[in-house]
């Protein structure tokens, strides 16, 4: 059945891509974004777009007034270090911006909530590899514990409103349209350096270790989750970790660079490995991470290419 769903941060690199294939499905897709690191290159043109802020009085009117059945929320303030320097503006906008939507999906027809939280963050130095949704939860950063603190936000909105709830805690999401500036991550990073000819610096030895998950496979979540009944929280990793080293070396055969990467000095506080597990969400709706690190790489090595064939 068709929805009408509203895409918060759906000019970005994640939400642009729940968008398009929301779209796909046959939903009525409405964006919410402010364009402080979405593009509006990546919009899709049968979608209606809002560039608003998620904590304005303009984006509650509009969940409100709209009538949108589903939330996909994706805006945020993403960059951890940023987090550790301004933790009141994190969750000004990570924590009181989304009260602000829910709050008005309660006066309005919203139904369900498909979040995405974070797993990279969510578990802190963990005990155990690949962590289940059981492991304790014990975030070293303000950004995660933001996260952490929706998600108990969306339990108390499923037990007093009935608001349904998927919390999706992502890994470390990579691929095409991901920004290595606003939305930084160390894939869009890498890319962007060895296909201008820059070099690359790894921090520290480079065998810290995180779960790399494609983001088709993160968009094929946020698919299954949609109409998910009651209040869930669900991993969507690929339960395989790979070094810095290691997926480095991979970046630079895909785009043929021989360059060596260089070593700087460590990250103070960095967590050292992150894993996450996919069982549960195999289990109850049926879609787990399919795309192997070799083939996402590939993939996505191969759009920034053309994007820099096509800048110059």
């Amino acid at each position: 059945m068709s929805k009408r769903a509203i895409v918060t941060g759906g000019a970005g690199f994640i939400g642009s891509h729940v968008a398009d294939a929301l779209l796909a499905a046959g939903h009525r897709v409405l964006i919410v974004d402010d364009l402080s690191t979405g593009r509006k290159e990546n919009l899709p043109a049968a979608a209606e777009f809002h560039e608003l802020d998620i904590r304005s009085a303009a984006a509650a009117a509009l969940v409100r007034e709209a009538r949108v059945e589903v939330l996909f929320h994706h805006a945020a303030q993403i960059d951890v270090r940023k987090s550790v320097a301004d933790p009141v503006r994190d969750a000004e906008t990570n924590v009181v911006g989304t009260l602000n939507l829910l709050e008005a999906g309660r006066s309005g027809a919203l139904k369900q909530v498909v979040f995405a939280s974070t797993g990279g963050a969510m578990y802190g130095e963990q005990e155990t590899f690949p962590a289940a949704e059981e492991h304790p939860t014990r975030p070293l950063s303000p950004y995660g514990v933001a996260k952490l603190a929706v998600e108990r936000y969306l339990y108390f909105y499923h037990s007093e409103y009935r608001l349904d709830a998927a919390c999706l805690r992502y890994a470390n999401v990579y691929g095409p349209r991901q920004n290595p500036h606003g939305e930084a991550g160390v894939v869009a990073i890498f890319l962007d350096r060895l296909l201008a000819g820059q070099p690359v610096t790894i921090n520290g030895d480079g065998r810290q270790t995180r779960d790399y998950v494609f983001v088709g496979d993160v968009v094929a979540a946020n698919l299954a989750a949609l109409g998910r009944p009651g209040f869930s929280t669900y991993n969507v990793g690929t339960g395989r970790e790979t070094d810095v080293v290691e997926l480095y070396r991979q970046l630079a055969a895909a785009v043929g660079s021989d360059r060596p990467a260089a070593h700087g000095p460590a990250k103070p506080g960095e967590q050292r490995r992150s894993c996450i597990s996919s069982e549960r969400i195999a289990r109850e709706l049926g879609v787990a991470p399919v795309t192997s690190i070799e083939q996402g790489l590939r993939q996505t090595a191969k759009w920034f290419a053309a994007r820099a064939a096509a800048s110059r």
